[in-house]
């Protein structure tokens, strides 16, 4: 492989990587706290990008209940300004944290006051999330909704880097992706590692019983988990709908499944696996030949499967203790 085709695949893997570890974190920090699965998750990331759209175009023009609806007739005032435009992200994927605090309000908080199995939680959340994509489906229709090209600003559409005689043309889009990407994995960092909210949300995930006993309020603190979650969820639909279009309302389901195989790679419940398991999987796929590229999604869990032959408690996470 030559020296610019290598650049070109370790920046798409990069961009793409950084968006999966941000997305995989939604379901890290659940599964941290309460040990399940939110399956309602692609479908926050999902309303993410529909809420930043509706935000900035505010236009459906083709099928769904929403059809001629024009919130800006005169044009949007918010395309090509940057700071506004990162507002709007800002508040889209604050309103898919409002909804992922609803999803635990209604699919999970019932099921834990009742003592249920967990697994009855899991599917109550796959129920949600159907809920969800269909109900996008009836007002908005099923088709394919684009960003306007200067969302993130008058920026040349793509950079150039000459190595040796070949050039490596990199789209901006996904430089700021991932420098967005890398500023919100370094704030969440940030707050689970220093401040007070960090500290209670790991003493919860450690032992809920004692961290109540301490004066910590549990049900309290699984709400800011799930806000958190479905922000950082929301916030990843928009970065991916920037980068490819909001591709319907079904269109979280593919990043659900990958989000899954990057948190069972990194390991269950780690932070820092979910972040490495997300830059793996995305460098893996940006290596795949083009001839193949249609094959690229088999990727992630071809990786996963011979990760987990070798170590089943993926790349960091640790290894379950028998208690005899």
């Amino acid at each position: 492989m030559e020296l610019s085709q290598l650049v070109q695949n370790l920046m798409n893997g990069l961009a793409i990587g950084s968006v999966y570890a941000i997305f995989a974190l939604g379901y890290t920090l659940v599964f941290s706290i309460l040990g399940i699965i939110n399956f309602a998750h692609g479908a926050v990331f999902t309303l993410g990008a529909y809420f930043t759209y509706t935000l900035v175009v505010g236009q459906f023009e083709n099928n769904g209940l929403l059809k001629g609806i024009n919130l800006f007739p005169d044009g949007s005032p918010l395309s090509g300004n940057p700071v506004v435009f990162g507002l709007a992200t800002l508040i889209g994927a604050a309103l898919a944290g409002l909804v992922a605090v609803v999803i635990e309000r209604l699919a999970f908080r019932p099921m834990r006051a009742r003592g249920a199995d967990p697994l009855l939680a899991l599917v109550s959340s796959l129920g949600v999330a159907l809920v969800i994509v269909n109900l996008i489906q009836l007002l908005v229709g099923a088709e394919i909704y684009n960003f306007p090209s200067n969302a993130y600003g008058e920026f040349r559409p793509a950079l150039t880097l000459n190595i040796g005689e070949k050039v490596v043309v990199i789209r901006t889009v996904q430089v700021i992706i991932f420098l967005v990407s890398l500023v919100m994995l370094a704030l969440l960092g940030y707050v689970i590692g220093r401040t007070k909210i960090g500290k209670a949300l790991r003493a919860v995930a450690e032992n809920p019983g004692t961290a109540s006993l301490l004066g910590i309020s549990v049900d309290r603190f699984i709400l800011i988990t799930f806000f958190l979650s479905g922000f950082l969820g929301g916030l990843a639909g928009t970065l991916v709908g920037t980068a490819f279009g909001v591709a319907g309302p079904y269109f979280g389901v593919t990043y659900g499944l990958k989000g899954l195989a990057v948190i069972v790679l990194g390991g269950l419940g780690s932070i820092p696996g979910a972040v490495l398991g997300g830059l793996v999987i995305g460098l893996a796929e940006a290596f795949v030949p083009a001839d193949y590229s249609a094959y690229k999604d088999v990727v992630a869990f071809a990786l996963l499967f011979v990760i987990l032959l070798v170590r089943p408690q993926g790349l960091l996470g640790k290894a379950a203790i028998q208690k005899v």
